[in-house]
């Protein structure tokens, strides 16, 4: 597992439960906001580790997690604390991850595009396409992105084209014939290594 190769290196690591999460409060109506409400809970938890005397912080966050990461690193009150971000497999357009869900779910095509509307309009989600957290310009800490080119909920041509909008900042690691969010499981030597290369000056 890669909290292994984290603990391995010798890296802090605090894993948090967030809302929605088994252990942890209901998410409001039970429903998943797609890191909108939920990075609130990952700021809590920055918050500790700074009054724990954490100097610096790296989010780690995959999927959904790592559109929370996105949105703590430019809301934060600790923003200054924050070394890094590594994102995998982010959700960067919860329209397309609905639609990806819906398909899994062999939905109809036809009925596609209400099917999303619905499960927007419960989730109370916005209405665009691409999230307005996934803004490559806010970003002032370097990124490192995992990204499968066959992902069916997370687009690689989404995360191809925020990683190439901020080539000074963000270093990808792309792979195929991957599911979403198992950019690791693909090829655990060749992530950890490039992960290792990343982390280390930040840390």
């Amino acid at each position: 597992m890669l909290m292994d190769f984290l603990h391995r290196q010798q890296f802090p690591v605090l894993d948090l439960a967030y809302r929605g999460d088994p252990g942890a409060p209901a998410a409001e109506g039970g429903l998943s906001r797609f890191g909108a409400d939920e990075w609130q809970d990952l700021e809590a938890a920055v918050r500790w580790a700074v009054r724990q005397g954490a100097r610096r912080v790296v989010l780690l966050g995959w999927s959904t997690g790592a559109s929370m990461a996105l949105r703590v690193a430019a809301r934060s009150e600790h923003r200054d604390r924050i070394a890094g971000l590594v994102l995998d497999s982010p959700v960067l357009s919860w329209q397309y991850a609905l639609e990806g869900l819906a398909r899994a779910r062999r939905t109809p095509g036809f009925v596609l595009p209400l099917a999303v509307r619905a499960a927007e309009g419960r989730a109370g989600l916005p209405k665009e396409r691409v999230d307005r957290a996934a803004d490559p310009q806010a970003l002032r800490v370097p990124v490192f992105l995992a990204q499968s080119e066959d992902d069916a909920l997370a687009p690689y041509p989404l995360a191809r084209a925020f990683a190439r909008s901020r080539p000074d900042l963000i270093v990808t690691h792309t792979v195929d014939k991957a599911p979403h969010s198992a950019a690791w499981n693909r090829d655990p030597t060749t992530y950890e290594e490039a992960l290792r290369r990343f982390l280390t000056p930040l840390m």
